[in-house]
């Protein structure tokens, strides 16, 4: 599933990134499978200070940071972000809305019912549009909307410069029904995902023509039918200024206008001490320091009582000790002036964050480790199962969650999450953290503790994804240049203990098992569209599972692992950008895991903007952290992730979205049967056997679902971590003057 995906729209996250041999591999029978429901609810609740519309002021313009104006405002092109998804959400129509359980429901405003009407010679379902539903230029929202949106998204076309076409490439003609009121939508193949379709719906001016879908839509929206339009883009200025509707049908917005402001993530607990902004998604550092103004205390590094004075008694410690002359006298003063005007600066703003809070739950999204199955060690199914093993996904998902407050729960679906329809567990199907079954299987593959290495000529690297040509990631090749930049970076933001972080090598690379020093790895919902590779090695490996009764290697933990003259060594590819501690904590605490079961890894940081592109999507890794959004629609989104590489036109293969290089015919099989049929139990248990089989392969272990904070002033209400819900844009607002919010749902759990 995908992004850097933050609090946005889900299928269009996956528009814009990202989102078993059966002889071979030996899964259990399933877990998962049956029709009982499993879904459980989501691990968080939404915290957004639910308050009823009459407790909401009326008028007021919400500033809210976002990370960028977007370069289109067509969620459908491949340069769609998250602003993208946030303006579409509020000023235009979608059929179906998303829950806070992550489930489609039916969006009264413009839908009075859908349902498929006929399934037989065609399966055709009967749209009932809201009789008030109308465009902002007054005409009403009909058929004809529909069937220009088709046209435009079907894939028949390729003058649209469409990033996807699933779904409307199944439909076969679009006509009105007994009124204007009606929409008759006929598929020439059946579709169990139907709902997911005209969600958002653009109006025929956009739609109509490639001219107008390719440009017309991408600097501002002029045709809108939601409680806000877009009044006025501003890049300059970095801004998007939403106002209300006048034509709006519905419940009428609470706020005047929503101001969405560019903020970067480093700077946003400024804007907001500066009054800038008064809602903003923020990372841990900040959520931290939030409530520390809350509590009364300076969550700074130089705040605290005295912090001026303990400061400038260092300053004259150091003074004396460099010998106190004139020029080291004025330096010193010069020092003491900047820090002192840098405590009274950070003062200022812990005084003016007391009035926030910080609002907490859990993202429609999970990390999780991917194994690159393209060639190298990992081509062996063996091994990829040994590194799940050696994982301990319960503690991986405490490191990141607990010291947040957030439930701590491993995720174990690849195509779902806890109270999502397809949720269940079948992580079984992999199994849990087993050193002792993780050696087995690298013994089982060939892989002997303390066996003979061939002495490396230069330029030649341990076995990993690429061999010799993985030497290419790490000088000189796509992305060199970053690596080299980021070598001398150093690991204060690991927060884990010293037996947890790597050791620093030469030109980006750390090798962990040599040494004990450290860095650290975060966390960005990275997915793009599908790329192409050159090596994939075709279906599963004998001996998935190690023979019963095979023996872990006595030590193996001790020495590097070896086979046909060649060190077992794994490269972990981390981003080295600020914002990323997290993930790369995370990393340093897998190293370790993977250390005990003798697998050494070579961690190599890289630039945020090389990670992906020259990374991931190209295959140049081994190991990664990166995330998937979870979506209503998994039969749809998820297939391109964890389709089987198929031949392109060229004779390379396309991968789609599956950056792991690692896929089957029988999982393909069971999206196939899940998107045609249209028994929503038989969908469910289709998904969940297709993941069941996913995790035996073992080539994308989820680890934990990703935090969602943000800062909120404690006065805006129906706003915040929405988790899985779209949110309602016409009920967010200002609490009236002596109204009570409620608390925050964690306070109650």
């Amino acid at each position: 599933m995908s992004k850097p995906y933050d609090g946005v729209g889900l299928r269009a996250v996956m528009r814009s990134v990202v989102f078993l041999a059966a002889g071979a591999l030996a899964v259990p029978l399933l877990a998962g499978c049956g029709d009982s429901d499993e879904a459980g609810k989501p691990l968080a609740r939404q915290d957004v200070a639910p308050a009823a519309r009459a407790l909401v002021a009326d008028g007021g313009t919400l500033h809210w940071a976002v990370d960028a104006v977007p370069e289109t405002f067509n969620t459908f092109q491949s340069d769609a972000d998250a602003t993208t998804t946030r303006v579409a959400q509020a000023v235009l129509p979608s059929m179906y809305r998303i829950d806070a359980n992550g489930r489609a429901r039916r969006n009264p405003d413009y839908l009075e019912s859908a349902k498929v009407v006929d399934t037989e010679p065609k399966q055709v379902v009967l749209y009932k549009l809201n009789q008030q539903a109308v465009w902002s230029d007054g005409r009403e929202i009909g058929a004809a909307d529909f069937a220009a949106q088709w046209r435009a998204l079907s894939g028949k076309d390729s003058a649209y410069w469409t990033a996807r076409n699933a779904g409307y490439d199944r439909i076969e003609k679009i006509e009105r029904g007994d009124d204007d009121l009606e929409v008759r939508v006929t598929f020439a193949r059946p579709y169990s995902d139907w709902q997911s379709l005209f969600s958002p719906l653009y109006p025929k001016d956009v739609m109509g023509t490639p001219t107008s879908f390719n440009d017309g839509a991408r600097r501002t929206l002029k045709v809108t039918a939601g409680p806000f339009l877009v009044k006025k883009v501003d890049r300059k200025k970095a801004q998007v200024r939403l106002t209300r509707n006048p034509r709006w049908w519905g419940e009428p917005a609470k706020l005047s206008e929503i101001q969405l402001t560019a903020v970067p993530r480093a700077e946003r607990a400024a804007a907001l001490a500066a009054g800038k902004i008064e809602l903003a998604e923020i990372d841990a550092a900040d959520a931290q320091r939030i409530e520390g103004a809350a509590k009364g205390s300076a969550a700074g590094p130089l705040a605290g009582p005295g912090a001026g004075r303990t400061a400038a008694k260092a300053l004259r410690s150091w003074a004396l000790a460099h010998g106190s002359d004139e020029e080291t006298a004025e330096h010193e003063t010069q020092a003491r002036t900047e820090l002192r005007k840098a405590i009274a600066k950070w003062e200022r703003q812990q005084k003016a964050l007391k009035d926030f809070e910080v609002r907490r739950s859990l993202e429609p999204a999970y990390t999780q480790l991917a194994l690159n199955g393209a060639d190298g060690p990992l081509a062996d199914e063996r091994v990829r199962r040994a590194v799940a093993r050696a994982l301990d996904r319960k503690a991986l998902a405490e490191l990141v969650l607990k010291p947040l407050g957030l439930p701590a729960v491993p995720v174990g679906s690849h195509l779902a999450l806890s109270g999502q329809e397809a949720y269940a567990d079948n992580s079984g199907a992999l199994g849990g953290q087993d050193t002792a079954e993780a050696q087995a299987l690298l013994t089982d593959a060939g892989w002997v503790a303390g066996g003979p290495v061939k002495e490396e000529k230069k330029g030649e690297k341990a076995a990993g994804a690429k061999g010799e040509k993985g030497e290419k990631g790490a000088k000189g090749g796509k992305g060199g240049k970053d690596e080299e930049e980021a070598s001398g970076e150093e690991g204060s933001e690991d927060e884990g203990s010293d037996d947890e972080k790597s050791q620093g090598g030469s030109e980006g690379a750390y090798i962990v098992g040599e040494d004990d020093k450290g860095h650290a790895p975060d966390d960005r919902q990275l997915a793009q569209e599908g790329t192409q590779y050159k090596h994939q090695r075709q279906g599963g490996a004998p001996g998935a599972y190690a023979p019963k009764g095979t023996r872990a290697p006595a030590g193996a933990a001790a020495g590097a692992l070896a086979k046909d003259g060649k060190a077992l060594s794994l490269r972990f590819v981390v981003p080295s950008g600020p914002g990323s501690e997290p993930l790369r904590t995370v990393a340093a605490r897998i190293t370790k895991m993977l250390g005990k079961v003798g697998i050494r890894t070579e961690t190599l940081k890289v630039s945020d903007e090389s990670y992906f592109k020259d990374h991931i999507a190209s295959g140049e890794y081994d190991l990664a952290l990166y995330s998937w959004p979870a979506t209503a629609f998994p039969a749809t989104d998820a297939r391109p992730i964890y389709a089987k590489p198929v031949p392109a036109a060229d004779g390379s293969l396309s991968v789609e979205q599956n950056y792991t290089r690692v896929g089957t015919d029988q999982v393909d099989q069971l999206f196939d049967r899940a998107i045609t049929t249209l028994d929503a139990g038989e969908e469910r248990s289709l998904i969940r056997k297709a993941d069941s089989r996913i995790w035996a392969a073992a080539a994308s272990i989820p680890l934990y679902q990703r935090p969602q904070l943000t800062a909120a002033r404690r006065n805006v209400v129906n706003a915040g971590a929405f988790g899985f819900q779209t949110p309602v844009y016409e009920d967010m607002g200002f609490l009236k003057k002596g109204a009570q919010a409620p608390p925050s749902p964690l306070a109650s759990d």
